[in-house]
């Protein structure tokens, strides 16, 4: 695959809403020259192109090799191969550009080369065991082609982050209320789990955490069933749910969709924390349900969004 246009990568958008509640994603393949495959979701890249001629600049942060001009914007350049640590950089790297665009950035990474579009079911997307896990955690997830391959999800929001550091976190006020405000989070990233809980903590809230969608769910479902037995409303218990949309085994489409239809949760709102910010996604948060969606990472507005149905 030498290029991949924005008008023909995007020309599938409304099939792909048709995804939300489906619990399928479609992800690039490409490589770094080495014989792993990685993978990135689709719904994060804007095109794919050769790369163009990167103007070095200045006090970059490690990582990033330089600027170019993308159609009047200016935008970083990121090697990936200094993220998941290569220690021999292969000959033709960074010949092609993955333009993507999530957490309202817009950046390139360089690859070596790109494969092709596949689509797979969330629930074969695994986390990584600790030992795959490396590369200083860069590593989200894993899933397994029909032929035997093993794909690497990168956590392209973890390599964002330490480019562009993370945004200082606000003075928040603390949530009144007459009884103890318990907030239920779900989210594979460990950046973003850091920051929720930093604003959580912030607002005096109280937690519960898990890592993935199906671990969520499971989590919920034994909340719900001792609620019941104990005869306690559930919204007593947990005041919102907070989910990610991209999450090993079930995706946050999937768990709200599971949320909604299970009447033992009626009355607790539920927002979705996303990358994918765009208003494809946005439709598709819509389509399940969710209450409001709010894009990563700006503990600002999540604080915000998090305010406006815990004071209700």
């Amino acid at each position: 695959m030498n290029e991949l246009e924005p008008n023909k990568l995007l020309a599938a958008v409304d099939a792909r809403t048709k995804l939300a509640g489906s619990n399928k994603m479609e992800l690039l393949l490409f490589s770094l020259g080495t014989h792993e495959t990685f993978g990135i979701n689709v719904f994060k890249v804007r095109e794919v192109s050769p790369t163009p001629p990167i103007t070095l600049t200045p006090n970059m942060p490690a990582g990033v090799e330089g600027v170019i001009s993308l159609r009047g914007s200016i935008i970083p350049v990121i090697s990936l191969a200094h993220f998941i640590q290569l220690d021999n950089v292969p000959a033709g790297l960074g010949q092609t550009m993955i333009v993507t665009e999530f957490s309202r950035h817009t950046q390139g990474f360089l690859v070596h080369e790109v494969d092709r579009i596949i689509r797979v079911d969330w629930d074969r997307v695994k986390p990584p065991e600790n030992m795959l896990a490396g590369q200083e955690g860069m590593i989200t997830a894993i899933t397994e082609l029909d032929d035997g391959r093993l794909v690497s999800i990168l956590d392209v929001e973890r390599v964002l982050v330490e480019v562009l550091g993370e945004k200082p976190m606000p003075t928040l006020p603390h949530v009144e209320s007459a009884h103890e405000t318990t907030v239920f989070f779900a989210d594979d990233s460990s950046v973003a789990r850091r920051e929720i809980i930093s604003v959580l903590d912030k607002l005096g809230v109280k937690y519960i955490q898990a890592n993935d969608g199906r671990e969520a769910w499971d989590k919920l479902l034994g909340i719900a069933n001792r609620a019941s037995g104990e005869r306690i409303p559930l919204r007593n218990q947990i005041q919102l749910i907070l989910v990610d949309a991209e999450m090993p085994e079930m995706d946050g489409y999937v768990l709200t969709r599971n949320i909604k239809t299970d009447g033992r949760f009626a009355g607790i709102p539920v927002v979705m924390h996303s990358s994918l910010s765009s208003e494809a996604n946005r439709t598709m948060g819509q389509q399940v349900g969710v209450d409001a969606y709010v894009a990563k990472f700006d503990p600002a507005v999540l604080a915000d969004t998090l305010l406006t149905f815990l004071r209700r």
